[in-house]
């Protein structure tokens, strides 16, 4: 091998070496802190939270606390415009870290105490699910 050569191949090989990694993360927050957060009916804490993703589009959000209405929610993640093609090729071929880090809050409200709050949530909810003629 000539000497133009393993040059070439030296740097190939340190490129391949050095590629960096494409980090992706949401942190799921709310209010009051402490809620136990799932995102597609896998748990990832008490909130704040923060979890790993592979792949952007709608999450199925779903957070519970003590003394609040639970709460289910869609939520869509879109890439950002370095993670389409042909881009996305250099954001996985950087010799760094590139990261993604999203941020979704939430309020849960208050639960509804006592017997006739209870009755008043289950009427809305069987008008909500009674089909309509």
């Amino acid at each position: 091998m000539r000497r133009g050569q393993r040059t070439w191949m030296f740097g190939a090989v340190a490129l391949a070496c050095l590629s960096g990694c494409l980090e992706r993360t949401v942190t799921i927050k709310s209010d009051p802190p402490g809620a136990v957060a799932w995102v597609n009916d896998v748990e990832v804490g008490r909130t704040p939270a923060t979890a790993t993703f592979e792949f952007y589009g709608t999450f199925e959000v779903r957070l519970a606390a003590e003394g609040r209405e639970p709460m289910t929610v869609g939520k869509q993640a879109w890439a950002p415009v370095y993670e389409y093609p042909p881009m996305d090729l250099l954001a996985s071929a950087w010799p760094g870290r590139v990261r993604t880090e999203l941020v979704w809050e939430f309020t849960l409200p208050p639960a509804e105490r006592g017997r006739e709050g209870l009755m008043e949530r289950a009427r809305s909810l069987r008008e909500e699910l009674t089909p309509k003629p």
